[in-house]
Parts: structure tokens; C-alpha cells; sequence
């Protein structure tokens, strides 16, 4: 819990159950994966993204296997806010002047496309999962943001939304204007998922849910290895035709897509409201480090407010006081809120806007991927699944000389991975590898503090003559140290006090005190530390600590 903060930790979707994902859940790490395990396509990642594509490429006809390391829509699907609109910020305006005005009508003709599918998703397969029709609002409170908002009217209108710019929206306090956008959406992620599984369980789809995939080999088949969970368990490989990479943020990364995404984290408060008082819409505003408000269905007299903001690149420190921040805006303009929960989510902003959905490299045919939804991932993860379906649905049928176009083919060079714009895409592309270098190069030459001075439930990065060590000091004083260098490509990480979990600035992997993955890219954990030295005089103890 934060300081101060009347919430406890948790997401309000985490809290559905998995109804028969927990009788079939798979106990030790892919017990079910065997040395002859091949199908048609393999999906690494059990996000909305990873769920859509392999539901509509089982219900395309192909066999199916979806790969999860942890539990299906626990990551960060399980922690989004779950909107889906076509309407994301002032993305319209950027996509205009990145890529032109035909990209920005594909863009907002694929993202209307997702939330309608979603509807009529629900409806074929009989879904209940709190979908609700409401429009969806960028706003600005103050003059310096008007001229944006203004202009996003104008972007959005032009891209084919029925876009309108308004001074008035449901919100209990004053807006300097908007852009409304008819006909968007919000809904309960997990109901929605655990039912597109149960859907691709009776197609035949498989699901392993504790597998963590460390390696790819493309060819044909490609070959995927799975960890084996432990030192008595061997690694297992699976053959498949095609391999959809969707963990969000790519494992395997053959793109250079670690240098055109910069990852961003933000907090999320709920609580109840009175119904009503409830704003009835979606509302986001760039301003105050990102706000963003929506309502879900609670009980007949309450709605959850849900709100998001303090956008931060994972590492920074100050998270309590965050979640403080949040809390107070929250309490200020909804002044009945009563609150319930408190989260965090993740996301990995584009150098160009435009997230990246297709094949994995220049090259590839059998290998793909989508990442880079800009924290729109309900919308952009239900577009990937359909574009990742088409594309390998229709190579196969050209393959064999038949087949009929689908529609989301239209948007595919859109979001090609395998794009590149030097000149539009520079200024974004330097700024990312900048921070991520400075990162690098800047966190070992900052100055460190010593173990002495970490207090309960906190942690710090300390120098052990020579290397970094990431010490954590639980609630009984008990110290956990494990390697400060990230292993996906060496960053060091820092340390998150509200979700006591150690963080990479570079490229977003997460990990726990004692070195466990939480978050890709990363595949591999933290190396534990049994003893260290500090090194430097003045910064701590002068005697050597032990990690518990």
C-alpha cells in the first residue's frame, strides 16, 4: 500500500476468476508440451494480442498452440484501463505528419475496426463482458493544450471519425475543450478473453500457460524453446509453420524494435461513485503527466471510477508518491469516490506514432509480431490478432493458389514492422536510443548509497567494488540482493517502492526482489547474490552483507 493511500493493491479485472482455466491449468511449467509437440502456428504471449490472433487463426482452421509465461491476461492486459476507441489522444495529428493523411484514414479505419469487431464478437459467441457503447474524449483544462485539442478535432474529422470539437463533456469540472468521437467503447478485458479461450479450447487450440519462451530459430518449421522451469526439468522445443511474437514487448527482437520503442509505465486508481454521478464517456488529457477517466459497471448504486496517470519511464523513483498525486486529482474533482484498488500498467510508445504489427524482420516469412500499442493496446491488440490472421491466412492460401482477401489486409503496410523513414522517424529514434544510452553509460557513473541506509520495504543499487548489486531489505529487515545489470542488454535497474519490483529504464523489463522475470524483454532472472563487500568508503556498513 502507498503512503497514505486507502486502496489496496490490485487490479479490479484480476480479481474475475479463470473458471476453467484454473481445472485445466497445466500445474508444472507446459507439462503438457512433449518432444513432438508441432502445429500450424505457435503464439508466444497470452495478452489480448497474442488471445485475438490465436482465436482467429483457429477459427481460419489452422492448429493453434498459445505459449504464456505466466497466466492468460495476467500481464499487462490484466492491468490495462480498458478502453477501446479509435480516438488516442492527438495521435492524429502525429500520424498525419509521420506518415500522411492516407495513413492516418487506415489508422482510424483499422482502430474502429477493432471496436466493432469486439462487438460483434461478443454477440456471436454470446459474450458478456460489460461492453458498453460511449463516446470517447481527448480534453484539455488549461489554454496550453486548446490549440491541440482544437487541431485533433480537425485530424481525427479528417481521418473519417465522426469527430466533433466540444466545450461541455459529462466531467464534474470545467474543460478549456474536447474532441468527441461518437461510438466508442468499454468493456471487462478478462471476461472477454477468458471467453474467446474457452472458444478456442472447443476449436481445438491448445494453451500452456508457466512457459516461458527463451529462443527462436526461424526455417521451416521454426523452432521455439521453452525454459524448462527448474534445474531437474530439460528444455522443451516446439516446431511450428508460423511463430506470432506477442509479449508486448518483443523477446526476440530481429527488427532493431529496441531502439523505435520507449517503454512508459502508469498508475491506476478506482474507486466508487455514486451512478449517478457518473461522466459517461472515456476522458484523457495529455496534461498533468496524463489523466485519463472512465467508468465500469460496480452494483445498481455505485460505478468504479478508474483513473490513469503519472505517466514515468520504469526505474524512476517516487512511486508512493505517485500514487499520491493521483489519489489527491482524483479526490479533488470526484469529491464521493470511495477507493477500491490501485495498479500499474505498462506500455511502449512508437518512434512514429504507429504500432508495429507484421513480420518480425526484414525477410521473415514464417516469423511475426505486434508490439508498440502506445498504451491503446485494447483496440491495437484486437487489430493485431486480425491483421497477424489475415497476413498468415493469405500467404498460406497464395502459397497454395486460392483464397479470398481479407479486408485488414488494406492496413498492413501501415504497420509493418520491417518500415523505416529515416527523416520522419530521427528525431524520435535519437531521442529513444539517447535515453536508453544515457541509461547505460549515466547509471554507473551516478553515485550509490549504501545498504545502511535502505530502510524496510525499500531498496537501492549499490556498488560492490567493481559491479552493481540490487539490495532490497524486506519487511524484517532481511536483506535480498541480486544483480543490478538487467539481462536483456545490461541496463541497470532501479528500484519501484509502491510495487517493491526492480525495473529497467532501457527496454521495460520488470523483475522481483529476488530476481524473478515479471516483464519482458528480459528472459532470464536477475543472478541472486549470496554475499557482498561494499567497496566504497563512507557509502554504507564497511562490512559485508548477506542477502536472505
Amino acid at each position: 500500500m502507498t503512503s497514505g493511500s486507502s486502496a489496496p493493491w490490485g487490479s479490479y479485472w484480476m480479481e474475475y476468476p479463470d473458471g476453467v482455466q484454473h481445472s485445466e491449468h497445466p500445474g508444472p511449467p507446459h507439462a503438457d508440451l512433449d518432444a513432438d509437440t508441432v502445429v500450424d502456428v505457435a503464439v508466444v504471449g497470452g495478452g489480448i494480442a497474442g488471445v485475438c490472433a490465436a482465436w482467429e487463426l483457429a477459427r481460419a482452421g489452422r492448429s493453434v498452440l498459445l505459449l504464456e509465461a505466466d497466466r492468460i491476461a495476467s500481464g499487462v492486459t490484466g492491468h490495462t484501463t480498458a478502453k477501446l476507441s479509435a480516438l488516442h489522444g492527438l495521435a492524429y495529428q502525429r500520424v498525419r505528419s509521420t506518415r500522411g493523411a492516407d495513413a492516418a484514414r487506415l489508422y482510424a479505419r483499422s482502430q474502429q475496426d477493432a471496436v466493432d469487431r469486439v462487438e460483434s464478437v461478443c454477440q456471436e459467441l454470446g459474450i458478456d463482458c460489460d461492453f458498453e457503447r460511449v463516446p470517447a474524449y481527448t480534453y484539455s483544462e488549461t489554454g496550453e493544450q486548446a490549440r491541440a485539442v482544437v487541431a485533433e478535432a480537425e485530424a481525427a474529422r479528417e481521418a473519417g471519425l465522426v469527430a466533433t470539437y466540444v466545450t461541455e463533456t459529462g466531467l464534474p469540472f470545467p474543460v478549456t475543450g474536447a474532441v468527441r468521437v461518437e461510438d466508442q467503447a468499454q468493456f471487462h478485458p478478462r471476461k472477454y478473453l477468458l471467453a474467446l479461450v474457452a472458444d478456442l479450447r472447443r476449436r481445438g487450440g491448445r494453451i500452456v500457460e508457466g512457459a516461458r519462451v527463451t529462443g527462436l530459430h526461424e526455417g521451416e518449421p521454426c523452432r521455439l524453446t521453452v525454459a524448462g522451469g527448474g534445474q531437474e526439468q530439460a528444455d522443451r522445443e516446439v516446431r511450428a509453420r508460423e511463430v506470432v511474437v506477442a509479449t508486448h514487448y518483443p523477446v526476440f527482437d530481429r527488427s532493431l524494435l529496441f531502439t523505435r520503442l520507449k517503454p512508459h509505465r502508469e498508475l491506476v486508481v478506482a474507486g466508487t461513485i455514486p451512478a449517478e454521478d457518473d461522466p459517461r464517456g472515456m476522458f484523457l488529457t495529455p496534461e498533468n503527466s496524463t489523466r485519463s477517466v472512465r467508468t465500469a459497471p460496480y452494483d445498481g448504486a455505485r460505478r468504479l471510477l478508474i483513473v490513469t496517470g503519472e505517466k514515468f519511464t520504469p526505474g524512476e523513483g517516487d512511486v508512493g508518491e505517485r500514487y499520491a498525486r493521483l489519489e489527491r486529482w482524483t479526490s479533488e474533482r470526484f469529491p464521493g469516490v470511495r477507493f477500491t484498488h490501485r495498479w500499474a500498467a505498462q506500455d511502449n510508445e512508437p518512434t512514429d506514432g504507429v504500432p508495429f504489427v507484421g513480420r518480425l524482420r526484414p525477410g521473415a516469412r514464417h516469423s511475426w509480431v505486434a508490439a508498440g500499442f502506445n498504451g491503446w493496446g485494447m483496440s491495437a491488440g484486437v487489430m493485431a490478432g486480425r491483421l497477424l490472421a489475415a497476413r498468415i491466412t493469405a500467404q498460406a492460401a497464395g502459397d497454395a493458389g486460392d483464397g479470398e482477401p481479407d479486408e485488414a489486409l488494406e492496413w498492413a503496410e501501415l504497420y509493418d514492422p520491417v518500415r523505416l523513414a529515416p527523416l520522419r522517424e530521427a528525431p524520435a529514434l535519437l531521442r529513444t536510443a539517447g535515453a536508453a544510452a544515457g541509461h547505460f553509460v549515466g547509471d554507473r557513473l551516478t553515485s550509490h548509497g549504501g545498504v545502511r541506509d535502505i530502510p524496510p520495504g525499500g531498496g537501492a543499487v549499490v556498488r560492490d567494488g567493481m559491479r552493481h548489486v540490487a539490495v532490497h531489505r524486506d519487511d524484517t529487515g532481511a536483506l535480498h540482493a541480486v544483480s543490478a545489470r538487467c539481462t536483456h542488454l545490461g541496463c541497470l535497474v532501479g528500484f519501484n517502492d509502491a510495487e517493491r519490483t526492480w525495473e529497467c529504464p532501457c527496454h521495460g523489463s520488470r523483475f522481483g526482489v529476488d530476481g524473478e522475470v515479471l516483464q519482458g524483454p528480459a528472459v532470464h532472472p536477475l543472478e541472486c547474490v549470496q554475499k557482498f563487500g561494499e567497496a566504497e568508503s563512507g557509502t554504507g556498513t564497511g562490512t559485508e552483507g548477506t542477502a536472505e
